[in-house]
């Protein structure tokens, strides 16, 4: 497989050129223009979804009263990620980036006025939001491959992903507290149009604010054959790739055991006698950790000291949550989670390895197929957290997750390691001998 990090970086015509005036670092990437639309429109929509996920979830129980259906509201904004990301893949190399984020956008916004319709059922609402959680995959695949257009394959990329990933750590805080202040003045209904407008002004962002470029698949010579056969031909190939799989396992598994304390902060707050502050606590220390360890790893350290801490880090990252084993109070657990979550810094190096390792034609289906798995483990690791928890203590089960999920993330270095290119070039996108949530 020809290795695309070997040729000249591929520029925006708005990035900064190189010269001692060049700001470095966040600064650098700010500088890019499109980028700025780009993170503008994330922002929004981000923080509209999240608003809409706590409304929608007040809306469904106060039209049914039942904990199942609200709770299921929640988890349906995890599990069609794996449908859209595996079947629709196709669409973020076939089709020109700007387009499908833009539709994709309107789709979105289309949907979301359907729910504030008062004669859509409960089960329309639930469709719905399935269908808006089976878009976003594709949306954030042909977004995070368009990054590599905007800001090029090396150092500003990496750092705008790192932006945006801040951005969905910050939002969960922000977000639910946002939606619980708009609860008190506004019918859920109403916090759910917050959502439409967000949409559509992060279309609006998209359309005017970033350049039109051609389709991957259409530039390469590859847009042929229905959209299904594509996207399941992109999985195929990136999958089947030794390098690839590696690399995206890494990203996969350790976010697998690392969600165990966030599905069970409440039985645990309650098991060790906590206040109920204690439950948002509890759930803020793995993002506060997340945003803190990703801000120093971005700004103080070089590109290249960036790939040789991911195999260490990722190695070691999960070991914070065996402090569970001895059913620590709350400031030890607050601690421990705040270091699982800083653990998941590596992924900032992770990043450039993924994109100098994919060709650029499957770029697009490749970062989809990312993020629709990053989603569903994550969906399902709560999932398996909370059987385990009705057989075995809580304290229990985040241990053991920290256990298992460190001897998985071992395995997947020694894997890396292997695959790692015979030939390492001297920038820090192949520095491989050396060496990861709302939705959006």
């Amino acid at each position: 497989m020809p290795d695309p990090g070997s040729g000249p970086t591929l520029r925006g015509p708005d990035a900064p050129k190189s010269g001692p005036a060049t700001p470095r670092g966040y600064r650098a990437v700010f500088a890019v223009a499109e980028f700025r639309a780009v993170f503008a429109a994330h922002l929004l929509s981000l923080l509209g979804v999240v608003v809409s996920e706590l409304a929608l979830t007040v809306l469904v129980y106060d039209l049914t009263g039942s904990p199942l259906l609200s709770a299921l509201t929640f988890a349906l904004g995890l599990l069609p990620y794996i449908v859209g990301g595996t079947l629709f893949a196709g669409v973020a190399d076939r089709y020109p980036a700007r387009r499908v984020l833009v539709v994709c956008d309107l789709l979105c916004a289309a949907c979301v006025a359907v729910m504030l319709v008062p004669a859509t059922p409960v089960a329309g609402l639930l469709a719905l939001r399935c269908l808006v959680a089976a878009i976003a995959p594709v949306f954030t695949g042909t977004r995070m491959a368009a990054l590599t257009d905007i800001l090029g394959e090396g150092d500003l990329y990496v750092l705008g992903r790192s932006l945006l990933r801040i951005v969905s750590q910050s939002a969960m805080l922000i977000g639910f507290g946002t939606g619980g202040v708009l609860l008190t003045v506004l019918s859920p209904r109403g916090a759910i149009t917050v959502t439409v407008v967000t949409f559509l002004c992060s279309a609006a962002l998209l359309r005017f604010g970033t350049q039109d470029r051609p389709a991957r698949a259409t530039a390469t010579g590859d847009g042929g054959g229905t959209l299904l056969k594509e996207s399941l031909s992109g999985a195929r190939l990136v999958l089947g790739d030794r390098r690839i799989r590696a690399l995206m396992l890494l990203f996969w598994l350790p976010a697998m055991f690392v969600v165990a304390p966030e599905a069970l902060a409440a039985p645990y707050a309650d098991a060790i006698g906590a206040p109920p502050a204690a439950l948002g606590l509890l759930l803020c220390a793995m993002a506060v950790g997340h945003i803190g360890a990703e801000l120093f790893v971005g700004s103080a350290l070089s590109p290249r000291n960036r790939s040789r801490i991911v195999l260490p880090v990722a190695a070691v990252g999960l070991l914070p949550l065996l402090v569970y084993a001895v059913r620590p109070g709350l400031p030890l657990a607050l601690a421990a989670l705040a270091l699982a979550g800083a653990g998941a810094a590596y992924v900032i190096g992770l990043d450039q390895w993924f994109v100098d390792a994919v060709p650029q034609e499957l770029r697009g289906r490749a970062m989809t197929l990312l993020t629709a798995g990053l989603m569903t483990v994550q969906g399902l690791g709560m999932a398996l957290a909370g059987l385990a928890a009705e057989f075995f203590p809580v304290h229990q089960v985040v241990a053991g997750s920290g256990i298992i999920g460190t001897v998985c993330a071992l395995l997947l270095v020694a894997e890396v390691r292997r695959t790692a290119p015979g030939q390492m070039s001297d920038t820090e996108g192949r520095d491989g001998a050396d060496r990861h949530v709302t939705s959006r």
